[in-house]
């Protein structure tokens, strides 16, 4: 089924998604990759405030390429998201109810999904440049030392992504679907 939502992913949306749906997404999206969660996970661990609200929000896990001149951003296609795993449910514990990436998840990630009533879902990868169009503003707004790793803020219109994971923990990774 085809849906179009619109951020904060709340718990009633979230619960509306099914594995198998295709998304649009618009709205703000962050981005965070390997070295940003590892410095949110120890803002967590030392009882330190977020750069980021994950609360109602989606995490791209994204590290764009320089934006071409004109272009709000370069190409911007997922990265794999097992790599995030280890930092995930702490999380989903604080409320981040959506994540954008590509392959499989841990066990441990799509248990916590189930009692977070969160969802996972894929973007195409190796179509970043096609993606990037979706984008219509990008700001880095913590870590800026990490380069293309920093945490952005963007700004999406019908960004598309497929459910593979719901937060019941349908999965179309298994099964029928793989």
């Amino acid at each position: 089924m085809e849906k179009h939502i619109t951020t904060p992913l709340t718990k009633e949306k979230v619960q509306d998604l099914k594995a198998g749906d295709y998304v649009y997404i618009t709205g703000t999206v962050y981005t965070a990759r390997d070295a940003a969660h590892k410095r949110m996970y120890e803002c967590i661990e030392n009882n330190e405030k977020l750069p980021i609200d994950v609360d109602n929000n989606i995490i791209y896990y994204l590290g764009p390429s320089p934006a071409r001149e004109g272009h709000v951003i370069g190409s911007a296609g997922p990265t794999t998201s097992t790599r995030m795993d280890k930092y995930t449910p702490s999380l989903l514990d604080l409320g981040l109810k959506g994540m954008i990436g590509k392959g499989k998840r841990s066990v441990e990630v799509i248990d916590s999904m189930k009692k977070n009533c969160a969802v996972y879902f894929a973007a195409v990868g190796g179509a970043g440049a096609l993606l990037s169009k979706c984008i219509v503003k990008s700001d880095v707004i913590a870590y800026d030392d990490l380069g293309t790793e920093a945490i952005r803020k963007l700004e999406v219109e019908d960004l598309p992504v497929i459910v593979v994971i719901d937060c019941e923990g349908n999965n179309m990774y298994e099964g029928a679907h793989a």
